[in-house]
C-alpha cells in the first residue's frame, strides 16, 4: 500500500470517528427535544416557537462564520434537526385547551383530512365522535351533546351536510374545512343560530403534524365562542390567518384555482406531445425538474379533489379567462417578434414583485438543491 493510500485510510478514519460522533450527539438532541415536546404538551405552550428558531439559527450562523464555517451550511443542517425535533415532540400527547368541551363531532371523518383531526382531537384527550353517510339515521344521538362540529366533506358534498345539522346545541360551533368560504359560511349562519366559523386547512392529508401548516380563519358568528379551538390549533404547531370570507375565495381563485387549472393544463399538454418523461427528467436544470415533479404530485393524487375545487364557483371561470387572454396577448408578442414589449412586461412585473423577486429567488436556490440532491441516477 502506498503511502497516498495509507494517509487516505487514517484521515477517512478520523472523519468516520467524527462522524460516529455527530450521530452520537444528535441523538442526546433528539432525546432532549422529546423532553421539551413533553414539557410543552403538559403546559400547553404551541411547539412551533418562531422567535426561537430564528434566533436559533441566527446565533449558529454567526458562531459558524466565526470558526471558519458556512453559514448556510449549518442553517441548512439546523433546518432539517429542527423538522426531526418537531416530529419527536409531536409524537406525545397535547393539552386539551377547553376540558369543559363535551364532544367533537367529525362529519366525515373518516376521510383523510378528518382523519387527521380526528387524531389530534383525540391526542389532546377530546371525547370524539365520527359522523359517516351510514351514520345519518342516527346522527341525533351523535350530535345531541356536541360542544363541537366540523364538517369535513368533500366541496360538492358541504352545502347538502350542513343543512342537515339544523338541530344542534344552542352553543355548540359549527365549522367547516372547505376551501371555499363565503357560501358555506352563508349556508351554517342560516341552519345554525350558535357559533359558526369557516376554518381552511391550507394543507393535504398527507401531513403528519400541524407544525408549520397554516389554517385560514373565517370569522362567522360569536367569535368569543370559538377562541378555543382556534388556541389549540396553534397548541398543535398550526399558524392562524384570519381573514373575511370573501378575501379568501378571491385570493383562492389565484392560489388554488388558478395554479391547479395550469398545472393541470400543462399536463394535459405533455401527454397530448407525447412527451418523453424519462427524457424531460434526465435532461432537466433543478428548476425544471422542480416543476415536473409538482406537475407529477398533483397527478398522483384523487382526480375529484381537483375538480371540486376548480368547478365550486362558477366566477372562477372569469379569472381563467383572463389569464388565457394574457397568454395569448403575451404568445401574441413573440409570434410578432416583439421582444420590446415583451421585455417591457417583464420589468413592469418585476416592479410589482418589488423586494419579494429577491426574497423568492434566494428562497428559491436552497429548493433547487435540494430538488438536484434528491435527482435519482
Amino acid at each position: 500500500m502506498s503511502d497516498f493510500e495509507d494517509n487516505l485510510k487514517i484521515l477517512r478514519n478520523e472523519i468516520d470517528d467524527i462522524d460516529s460522533q455527530l450521530v452520537a450527539l444528535l441523538a442526546k438532541r433528539l432525546a432532549v427535544t422529546t423532553k421539551v415536546g413533553a414539557l410543552k404538551s403538559l403546559e400547553g405552550v404551541p411547539i412551533f416557537a418562531p422567535e426561537r428558531e430564528a434566533a436559533l439559527i441566527s446565533k449558529r450562523r454567526e458562531q459558524a462564520q466565526e470558526a471558519g464555517l458556512s453559514g448556510d451550511l449549518i442553517e441548512d443542517v439546523l433546518r432539517r434537526l429542527m423538522r426531526d425535533s418537531y416530529i419527536s415532540q409531536d409524537a406525545s400527547g397535547y393539552q386539551c385547551i377547553n376540558p369543559d368541551c363535551k364532544k367533537v363531532v367529525v362529519v366525515g371523518g373518516k376521510g383523510q383530512l378528518g382523519g387527521v383531526f380526528v387524531d389530534l382531537f383525540k391526542r389532546s384527550g377530546y371525547q370524539v365522535a365520527i359522523l359517516e353517510q351510514d351514520d345519518w339515521p342516527n346522527s341525533d344521538v351523535i350530535l345531541a351533546d356536541a360542544s363541537l362540529v366540523i364538517v369535513a366533506v368533500p366541496i360538492r358534498l358541504t352545502s347538502q351536510v350542513i343543512n342537515h345539522l339544523n338541530n344542534l346545541p344552542a352553543d355548540c360551533i359549527l365549522a367547516d374545512f372547505t376551501s371555499v368560504k363565503e357560501s358555506p359560511l352563508y349556508e351554517m349562519m342560516k341552519v345554525h343560530s350558535g357559533p359558526v366559523v369557516g376554518l381552511h386547512p391550507m394543507f393535504g392529508p398527507d401531513v403528519t403534524g400541524l407544525i408549520k401548516q397554516t389554517i385560514i380563519v373565517c370569522d362567522g358568528r360569536d367569535e368569543s365562542q370559538y377562541q378555543w379551538l382556534l388556541k389549540q390549533f396553534q397548541v398543535w404547531g398550526a399558524k392562524i390567518y384570519q381573514v373575511a370570507a370573501h378575501e379568501h375565495d378571491q385570493a383562492m381563485s389565484m392560489v388554488q384555482v388558478m395554479r391547479h387549472f395550469s398545472t393541470i393544463a400543462y399536463g394535459y399538454h405533455l401527454m397530448a406531445e407525447g412527451a418523453d418523461i424519462e427524457n424531460l427528467v434526465n435532461m432537466s436544470s433543478p428548476i425544471y425538474r422542480l416543476e415536473l415533479i409538482m406537475v407529477g404530485r398533483l397527478f398522483a393524487q384523487n382526480p375529484i379533489l381537483y375538480s371540486d375545487i376548480i368547478f365550486a364557483n362558477p366566477e372562477n371561470i372569469t379569472m381563467m379567462k383572463r389569464f388565457a387572454y394574457r397568454f395569448l396577448e403575451l404568445l401574441e408578442d413573440v409570434e410578432m417578434g416583439d421582444k420590446d414589449a415583451f421585455v417591457t412586461m417583464f420589468k413592469q412585473v418585476s416592479h410589482w414583485f418589488g423586494d419579494y423577486a429577491n426574497d423568492f429567488l434566494a428562497e428559491s436556490k436552497t429548493m433547487l438543491l435540494k430538488a438536484n440532491e434528491l435527482k435519482k441516477h
